[in-house]
């Protein structure tokens, strides 16, 4: 039998019995997690600066705020969203109702990564519970201070007939992934990402998967160095790099790369001191093997700035690479590590060809004086999301959806978007049982003669269009 099978059926049964989808019971258990975030937030500092030496700073700002900002618009509008959305209606149902009700999935899977422990956790959770599901949460192994906890307190505070946190290595959350469930979410690699789809084909479950990718950044040549140099740094250099939303490389001509260069130096001294390893704002490599694999990375390319490394602590300096190739390693993965290598452009075609000759990114960044520039990379390119003249600030608006296209993810959520996420659009047409006159035209024996009538009853007509030559 599979170590999770009754864990999952215990769920289920929660769900059908019907406790979850009540206004006031999703309301309740949201408020429940705005307690563990007030509660436990010592808690998380502390986790999450064993895990990867985070900040204190950068945990309020990228792992409490924005859950808390998601859970507040998330209670302003759960009355509205949960509301059925009437359609429009043809003529033969003029008199019936026509309506999309939002039901929830069931029981649903969420796969939490590492590098954000609690917000790409929390985040989904807080979805899914406003559309009124029952939820299996899994936290990253990797960050295990940050496991252990939400282990240990969020049952605390949830439901536990409703939700239940799992911990699982690379062997148990196979298993998981074995059970049925009515809806995955999965943040993560790629590579992990094809075999949580594998696994949901198996039961026709749909999924959302998170992913990541090497973001882009170009920097035309009419900007303002010195704003573009520290918005990079900071979109690149904060958690480490450790970011699926930091930018990757730059994209540039060889008169902005050597005006850029000192810029980014002044920038990193500026954030991080002379000696950034010395810095309380500088983070750490979460893990001795993603260390190695970052720390081979540097590599690539040259050494302009930084470089520096201690594997005891798992330290790596703020690196900006220059001289880099396209076939380098640093050009073939996500870096996800504090390492900028920049790369020289002839032209702002030959960057947006360079970008569109590579898979389509979770992100790109364009930083440009020019409307025309920031509106013609924006035409010409595809990504999951787009910020033009900074770096991760697209993530905070809780009214965009945030989500990967091709191999950067499939899906979206944040704000309305993760209640739609973890809702079912169901269609429903509630007619009455009378008027069975009006239903005669339909029914055998057919009637040439009856076409015109059921066509005019049922089909939707085009609108009249003028043109204006």
């Amino acid at each position: 039998m599979n170590p999770h099978e009754g864990l999952v059926s215990r769920l289920r049964a929660a769900w059908l019995s019907g406790k979850t989808r009540p206004m006031e019971y999703r309301v309740a258990q949201l408020e429940a997690l705005g307690r563990f975030l007030d509660e436990k937030k010592q808690d998380i500092l502390e986790a999450t600066a064993l895990d990867m030496g985070k900040p204190p700073f950068e945990v309020e700002l990228s792992e409490i705020s924005i859950c808390r900002s998601e859970l507040n618009h998330t209670l302003n509008n759960l009355g509205t969203w949960m509301k059925d959305e009437h359609v429009q209606k043809n003529w033969v149902t003029q008199l019936d109702s026509a309506f999309i009700r939002k039901d929830p999935y069931g029981v649903v899977l969420i796969i939490g990564p590492w590098n954000y422990p609690i917000n790409l956790l929390l985040v989904p959770l807080i979805g899914a519970i406003a559309a009124g599901n029952c939820a299996v949460i899994k936290p990253s192994e990797i960050s295990r201070n940050v496991e252990r906890l939400v282990a240990e307190t969020l049952p605390k505070y949830l439901d536990k007939d409703c939700f239940a946190v799992v911990t699982a290595g690379v062997e148990e959350a196979t298993r998981l992934l074995e059970n049925k469930f009515d809806y995955i979410f999965f943040t993560g690699s790629p590579s992990v990402g094809r075999i949580v789809m594998t696994a949901a084909a198996k039961h026709l479950t749909p999924v959302t998967l998170e992913l990541g990718g090497k973001n882009p950044c170009y920097v035309s040549d009419n900007c303002n160095v010195h704003n573009v140099a520290r918005r990079v740094a900071w979109g690149r250099f904060f958690n480490a790099g450790q970011t699926c939303v930091a930018p990757d490389y730059v994209l540039c001509s060889l008169e902005m790369q050597e005006k850029l260069l000192p810029a980014l130096r002044e920038a990193i001294t500026e954030f991080y001191g002379p000696n950034p390893q010395e810095s309380p704002n500088f983070a750490r490599i979460v893990g001795d093997k993603h260390f190695q694999r970052v720390r081979a990375l540097l590599n690539s390319g040259n050494v302009a700035i930084g470089g520096q490394t201690d594997t005891e602590t798992r330290y790596i300096a703020p690196t900006v690479l220059v001289d880099v190739q396209q076939d380098d390693p640093v050009m073939q993965e996500e870096i996800f590590g504090p390492i900028l290598p920049i790369i020289t452009v002839a032209s702002m075609d030959d960057a947006i060809a360079f970008i569109n000759a590579r898979e389509r990114p979770l992100a790109l960044y364009v930083f440009s004086s020019c409307k025309k520039v920031v509106n013609q990379v924006l035409e010409q390119t595809s990504s999951g999301g787009f910020c033009a003249n900074d770096t991760i600030m697209h993530m905070t608006l809780t009214s965009l959806p945030f989500g990967g296209i091709g191999q950067s993810g499939l899906g979206r959520y944040h704000g309305r978007f993760s209640f739609e996420t973890f809702s079912h659009p169901r269609s429903a047409l509630l007619r009455g049982i009378g008027r069975e006159a009006l239903n005669d035209p339909r029914y055998p024996p057919y009637a040439a003669r009856r076409l015109p009538l059921l066509r005019a009853a049922t089909e939707t007509k085009r609108r009249a269009v003028c043109a204006i030559l």
